[in-house]
């Protein structure tokens, strides 16, 4: 089955979308409402549901190149004790590839770079859709419209498509946290290649890149709206006294690097992924904290999981009723069990709570934390055919 479709939003969901959607012999356009694609952002961990949903699109090779490894690394207390210790030899093993570690602004040039540049339009914001007959819909931008058999609407955890499909959905909830995150500007000396530091409502964490300069993140719980004057100054005067590199990461940023944003998710799940001839993938159909890293690699489970789909089914109908029934148990399985997970951890402030949260955590067997990971990870996807 061949057709046309327009993706409304070109971050790394909808730009997979329109990837899977291409290998498949469909005619895209991309519709993203920035004007100029400054690939902002600060880095990314992609676990091997999200390596392997990128190899059936085609781009896993070109992004495993550009990426790092992340064998070593694990949970600290702010003293730099060990909590868990994080084995990417053994996840390895068991997936057939170690979670690794990208800028996001060079996933997002390496998925652009799969697309023909004349597939995309930017510096229109898709506010609606219309079903001007059976079987199309029809999108409205700069220049006119654009008549389509398939919208796909990955414009967000703030998606203006999803409110007009399901008007009486609440929408994203604040999280309770807030994430500070910037890439250095120089290379950092690091002895692994990625950790976590739980305080008391709080995370300091770090990715390390193939370049030697790494990824920051500092999440804190924190009312919705709270903006220091100067960010840098104040993660300082936070994270100063805890143990190296933290000090150091924060000395290699500039300050107006770094980025700083309240998390939203959608605590009420969708009661359905699709509407008509419209799909949601990525945070517009299953926004989730970061406590896991698996918010990308969920929307390129939902790219690959899509154009399969399409690829296989007879009918634009039951494709995207198959998308639905494949995609949406998981996702929101994936969103409940990030959402725990910062509980128990960077949100867990009360001091009893921390201490029996962190014994327990050095008292588990050294498989644990290869487990838990492999729980979410090791996902097969389906052939495009």
């Amino acid at each position: 089955m061949n057709g046309s479709a327009v993706v409304v939003g070109g971050g790394i969901g909808g730009l997979a979308a329109a990837i899977g959607l291409r290998r498949i012999g469909w005619e895209v356009t991309v519709v993203e409402r920035a004007h100029v694609l400054a690939d902002v952002g600060a880095g990314i961990s992609l676990h091997a549901n999200g390596i392997r949903a990128l190899d059936v699109l085609g781009v896993g090779e070109a992004v495993r190149a550009a990426a790092r490894p992340q064998y070593t690394g694990g949970t600290r207390t702010p003293d730099g004790k060990w909590l868990a210790r994080m084995d990417g030899a053994a996840l390895e093993r068991e997936l057939g590839t170690p979670i690794v570690g990208i800028p996001r602004a060079a996933l997002h040039s390496l998925l652009r770079e799969a697309l023909p540049a004349g597939c995309l339009v930017t510096g229109f914001e898709v506010s609606s859709v219309e079903s001007p007959g059976p079987g199309r819909v029809r999108v409205p931008v700069k220049d006119g419209v654009l008549d389509a058999d398939l919208v796909v609407a990955a414009d967000g955890v703030n998606s203006r498509l999803r409110g007009q499909l399901f008007p009486g959905h609440p929408g994203p909830a604040y999280s309770g946290s807030t994430v500070l995150r910037a890439i250095t500007e120089h290379p950092v000396s690091l002895r692994t290649d990625f950790e976590l530091t739980w305080g008391k409502g709080s995370e300091f964490g770090h990715i390390a890149f193939t370049d030697g300069r790494a990824e920051w993140h500092a999440v804190l719980n924190s009312p919705p709206g709270t903006r220091p004057a100067d960010a840098l100054a104040a993660l300082r005067r936070r994270f100063g006294d805890w143990h190296d590199p933290i000090p150091a990461l924060l000395d290699a940023t500039r300050p107006d690097a770094v980025l700083h944003h309240d998390i939203h998710e959608l605590a009420t799940p969708l009661p359905a992924f699709t509407k008509g001839r419209i799909a949601l993938v990525g945070d517009a159909a299953h926004a989730m904290t970061p406590n896991l890293g698996q918010g990308a690699c969920q929307a390129l489970e939902d790219a690959a999981t899509l154009a399969a789909a399409l690829a296989t089914e007879s009918a634009v109908e039951s494709a995207l009723a198959r998308y639905d029934a494949e995609r949406r148990p998981r996702s929101q399985s994936v969103a409940r069990a990030a959402r725990q997970a910062g509980r128990m951890g960077q949100q867990l402030a009360h001091p009893l709570g921390v201490a029996l949260r962190n014994t327990a955590l050095r008292l588990a067997p050294s498989g644990v934390t290869v487990r838990a990971i492999l729980r979410h990870a090791d996902w097969a996807p389906p052939s495009l055919g």
